[in-house]
């Protein structure tokens, strides 16, 4: 058993504060990772203030890590220590499943075994996440971070570069492609830099005005803001496909209308509201209302790649693990450009 310094929810509503995390022993395949960095998700925020169905306490959350390997299991033969390496939204699946088995663990139906607030295949022990020294995980499950990457940007990558990579490489985005991004914070910032770096044509949506100057210099083509995407004619028909961040409520016919004939409306933000739609808002040019989450090992690994080729990171705040409370309630007024990094130095002082 290893312990590590972190910092934990040990109950619903309550604060983040100091705690110390059991790490379990290296297994055959398992790496030790001290761990430099770690992204704030919004999704940290509402399952440590226990908004998000079941939710495990004390409770370490985290999932965009990076740090070096200091010391591997006997049968560890891809990562070496001093590895620069990454963990994301997961850290296991089933391995058998067809999922698992093309690549796509994210999807496992087994269910894949969350970073934080998840229970191990053992079906016992607890997952704790990143906002911590260190973290043991099945190298497996691991990425390796280019060296063209700066650490603290290359954090969020973990999760938000990859949840706006996947449905974009899915969906075929590329030249000749009309890409619409609703929503300019952690995910949105992302992916117009890799919707550009693709080749596609990329416009930001957004209920801001103030975020045009931003959205331009982050490579879009395109800002449009509204209150009330229905009542703007001019943008009817006009994507091919529409990436939808936001964690709000939104009106998804309004959404649908942007598309062109065999477009499609992809949902990434969780509203904690359901939504609805009619059919008449898709059938008539035969629109398509897709989900898409992160992506699996080797897709999150071809992105870190891709993003290091093409120069991509995070647009970060640095902060010290102590203000992570703080960080919360920015994060909840939008007073954030556009992602918090943990440095974790601040916790070994």
């Amino acid at each position: 058993m290893y312990l590590a310094k972190a910092f934990a929810a040990q109950r619903r509503g309550e604060p983040l504060t100091a705690w110390q995390v059991e790490r379990r022993d290296l297994r055959p395949h398992d790496v030790l990772i001290e761990i430099d960095y770690c992204g704030v998700c919004h999704s940290d925020l509402h399952q440590a203030r226990g908004e998000w169905g079941r939710q495990l306490f004390p409770m370490v959350p985290g999932h965009e890590i990076v740090g070096r390997v200091v010391r591997t299991g006997e049968a560890v033969s891809r990562r070496h220590s001093g590895d620069r390496v990454g963990v994301g939204c997961f850290v296991d699946s089933c391995r058998c499943c067809p999922s698992c088995r093309g690549g796509l663990e994210q999807y496992c139906s087994q269910g894949m075994t969350a970073t934080y607030n998840s229970v191990e295949r053992d079906g016992v022990t607890r997952t704790h996440g990143g906002y911590a020294t260190a973290i043991v995980v099945d190298e497996a499950y691991t990425l390796a971070i280019p060296e063209a990457l700066a650490p603290d940007a290359a954090a969020p990558l973990l999760c938000a570069g990859i949840t706006m990579y996947s449905p974009l490489r899915h969906w075929g985005a590329g030249p000749g492609m009309r890409v619409a991004i609703l929503g300019l914070g952690g995910l949105g910032h992302v992916g117009v830099k890799i919707a550009r770096a693709l080749g596609a044509e990329v416009t930001v949506l957004s209920h801001s005005p103030r975020k045009e100057q931003d959205a331009i210099r982050l490579g879009a083509h395109a800002f449009h803001s509204s209150t009330d995407f229905a009542s703007e004619l001019h943008l009817r028909g006009a994507f091919d496909l529409v990436l939808n961040t936001v964690s709000a409520g939104v009106d998804l016919d309004a959404l649908a209308g942007l598309l062109r004939c065999n477009g499609t409306l992809v949902m990434l933000g969780i509203s904690p509201e359901p939504h609805s739609i009619r059919g008449f808002s898709l059938i008539g040019q035969r629109r398509s209302l897709a989900g898409s989450t992160i992506g699996g090992i080797a897709e999150t690994q071809d992105m870190l790649d891709f993003c290091a080729s093409h120069g991509i990171a995070c647009d970060i705040e640095r902060i010290s693990m102590q203000d992570i409370n703080e960080a919360y309630e920015r994060m909840l007024r939008g007073d954030v450009r556009y992602r918090f990094v943990i440095d974790m130095a601040s916790l070994r002082v």
